[in-house]
């Protein structure tokens, strides 16, 4: 990106959602709160910095919409229960949410969320935005996994939006 683009507020949603990503498998594994890792992320990994040698921030980097990133990751952690549940519904018989592999958990966790509280993000977005980060860590059938699950949910938690398309 050169200095003089600006990241666009989808650029900036699109960065929030996969550090979000991060942020929920760790909160995950090291069974740490959500505004700790959100903390800490703002604090040391949102920036891009940290991640290098350098000190200086890497400029190729979008800088995250960091309320957007703090309302995925919180919003998770306070609706984890009902999202768990939605997740399990959705999914094949015989499969649970704590049967997924965690990031393949985290993304769907983030993806079920943004259906049933970010009603300002299309359906459609939702769905293509949590498809593509599973692309960045998996191969084809967990996307293909993401996109079933999160169609089935905003189909049953926004109709009339489903109904359109």
């Amino acid at each position: 990106m050169t200095e003089k683009s600006k990241p666009t507020i989808a650029q900036r949603r699109s960065a929030a959602r996969f550090a979000a990503i991060q942020a929920l498998y760790q909160a995950d594994l090291s069974q740490a709160g959500a505004g700790r890792v959100v903390q800490e992320y703002s604090e040391f990994r949102l920036d891009g910095q940290g991640q290098r040698d350098s000190d200086e921030p890497n400029e190729n980097l979008i800088d995250p919409d960091r309320g957007f990133f703090a309302d995925l990751v919180q919003g998770v952690e306070n609706r984890l229960v009902d999202i768990d549940a939605l997740i399990d519904g959705a999914l094949e018989k015989g499969w649970t949410t704590k049967r997924l592999e965690s990031v393949l958990r985290s993304i769907m966790r983030a993806g079920t969320y943004e259906l049933m509280m970010r009603e300002d993000v299309p359906m459609r977005v939702v769905i293509t935005e949590y498809v593509d980060v599973a692309h960045s860590f998996f191969d084809e059938n967990e996307p293909r996994l993401v996109n079933a699950v999160l169609d089935r949910i905003g189909k049953s938690l926004r109709p009339l939006e489903a109904n359109k398309e």
